[in-house]
């Protein structure tokens, strides 16, 4: 397996990649369960997808178009409308600083490999294997590319195909698994690094992993992050906080915002004495509501959140 990490590349390495593989609708519509009328839709109508042709006219789709198509279809299930999906993704498509070495359809090859081996594990009910595995990709990778690209879609996937027999155990194979293992690297952060942050998911928008990863991206050399548990009262904040005494309080959602979401939040911050700080991919959403008010937005790419909390900590960065 060709292993892409932050090292340069040399020229071998360059001329040894294979060409870019395509597949046609009908193999796209099978992947991703979206039908091909619909796929046409998104492409003559929003524009969310460009697929290359054939002299013939024929769609071509790369592997980037899958992932963009999931993509899509996660956003609707959140409620977004697919209307406003494609300024969403403009804002959360994955960096592609390599693109000039390596064809980034590459790279995302490189992470299929190892989801395929993932997911063999998984479905094996193999933990050894699977820690074998985790461990790889950790050693190969950085911490936000081993779960932003890699280790959570492969989780989404799964999650979105509970209804089908055996898939239900499979997802909580692995939900437990990497929830177990984040967990023991916020334990060792815990005891080195000052708890100057909280971070609480709003009841009923994210899963526990999905919280415990958004901790991680936000924990550093200098900051520790406190999680709070799914399904903290939202009214009790106020409450958790005045005895914690964080410098800063993040709230975490998947979800598209609730209209009354900013005033919530407005509220909420003018009872505490630290910042307030949306996150998740709620953030993104909710910036423009939220914008000149004292309620700061990080984000949901872990790179980008861990940035803006240092900013905001610092005072450097406006709400």
């Amino acid at each position: 397996m060709t292993v892409l990490n932050d090292t340069v590349f040399s020229l071998h390495t360059v001329v040894a990649l294979s060409q870019e593989e395509l597949f046609p609708i009908r193999e796209v519509a099978r992947l991703t369960g979206i039908n091909p009328v619909t796929l046409r839709a998104w492409e003559r109508r929003y524009g969310l997808i460009q697929p290359k042709r054939t002299e013939s006219g024929h769609r071509l789709y790369s592997m980037v178009d899958i992932a963009t198509v999931r993509s899509i279809v996660e956003w609707i299930d959140r409620g977004v409308a697919v209307s406003k999906v494609g300024k969403i993704l403009a804002k959360t498509e994955p960096p592609k600083v390599l693109a000039p070495i390596i064809p980034y359809e590459q790279i995302l090859a490189d992470y299929t490999q190892w989801q395929e081996q993932v997911q063999a594990a998984v479905s094996a009910f193999d933990d050894v294997q699977l820690e074998r595995i985790y461990g790889q990709i950790f050693s190969s990778y950085s911490l936000a590319v081993v779960f932003q690209d890699i280790l959570l879609p492969l989780w989404k996937q799964l999650l979105q195909r509970l209804e089908t027999f055996g898939q239900t155990s499979e997802w909580l194979f692995l939900d437990g698994f990497l929830r177990s293992r984040v967990a023991q690297r916020l334990m060792l952060l815990r005891d080195s690094t000052p708890r100057r942050v909280v971070i609480c998911a709003l009841v009923g928008h994210c899963r526990e992993l999905e919280l415990l990863i958004a901790a991680l991206f936000l924990s550093g050399a200098d900051t520790g992050v406190r999680v709070l548990t799914i399904g903290q009262p939202f009214d009790e904040l106020t409450l958790v906080c005045e005895r914690i005494k964080p410098l800063a309080l993040v709230l975490f959602s998947n979800h598209a915002p609730a209209p009354e979401l900013p005033r919530r939040l407005n509220r909420l911050a003018l009872s505490l004495d630290c910042q307030v700080l949306l996150a998740g991919d709620a953030s993104d959403l909710a910036q423009e509501s939220l914008a000149g008010s004292s309620v700061g937005c990080l984000g949901n790419e872990g790179v980008l959140m861990r940035q803006r909390l240092k900013q905001f900590l610092a005072g450097k960065l406006e709400s």
